[in-house]
């Protein structure tokens, strides 16, 4: 082989081997200088940035307005409202009407009571309590009377338990009926007295005064609640 041939063929060579070095360091280099795939850290940032939670600051300060203030200071004026004017309004009516035209408990100052035996039935005493006063009361349900040097009050005659307390006003009176003692004799530790005195749920006391002569009494002493209508009185 030529000289000149040799020469040429390893002219060749370097040149194609200076074409792969070239090749691959432009390879290389387009591997160096590409676009780097996303970083995972900052695609979760840029995701937190832009998340808007619900209450958070991004979410307060958004253009509609759905969830800012306006909405929370409506509803509480308009509770503050409600309250104002039901608390107020409420509680007052509701001690006037419940205190209005309500009347107070007789006192001995208010009413007199007087005694009077009665034609029928035979041993029992009426007694009359009326409103003296310039203000209409109530009686007690019943009269708590003590003849005498009595130590009890004597029972009640539950029959004649009327519906409601006998209310009197200025002028009215009320009435009670009285069995002294038993008509055939049955009684036991009977006396005589001419005092009798009435307490009222106050404290004070009334004293009446009895027929002439005063009055017998016996185990079988019974009153009855006090009433409107003297009849009503007389049948127990």
């Amino acid at each position: 082989m030529s000289a000149r041939r040799i020469t040429r063929t390893r002219l060749f060579a370097a040149t194609t081997v200076a074409l792969a070095a070239l090749s691959l360091t432009a390879c290389e280099g387009d591997e160096l200088t590409g676009s780097p795939a996303p970083d995972s850290a900052t695609s979760a940032t840029a995701d937190v940035n832009n998340a808007q939670p619900a209450g958070s600051a991004k979410g307060d300060t958004d253009k509609s307005g759905s969830t800012g203030s306006t909405g929370s200071d409506g509803s509480n004026g308009s509770a503050g409202n409600d309250k104002a004017s039901g608390s107020g309004s409420g509680s007052g009516s509701g001690s006037d009407d419940s205190d209005a035209g309500v009347p107070g408990e007789c006192s001995a100052s208010d009413v007199r009571i007087t005694a009077a035996n009665a034609p029928r039935p035979i041993n029992h005493l009426l007694l009359t309590a009326t409103n003296t006063g310039a203000k209409t009361c109530s009686l007690p349900q019943y009269p708590a009377a003590r003849f005498g040097e009595a130590q009890s009050v004597p029972p009640v005659a539950e029959s004649s338990k009327p519906q409601s307390l006998t209310t009197l006003a200025p002028g009215e009176s009320g009435y009670a009926g009285v069995r002294l003692s038993s008509g055939d004799g049955s009684g036991e530790n009977g006396y005589e007295t001419n005092t009798l005195t009435i307490p009222f749920e106050d404290g004070s006391i009334a004293t009446v005064k009895l027929p002439s002569g005063g009055v017998y009494v016996d185990t079988a002493l019974t009153v009855t609640y006090w009433q409107t209508d003297a009849s009503n009185a007389l049948e127990y």
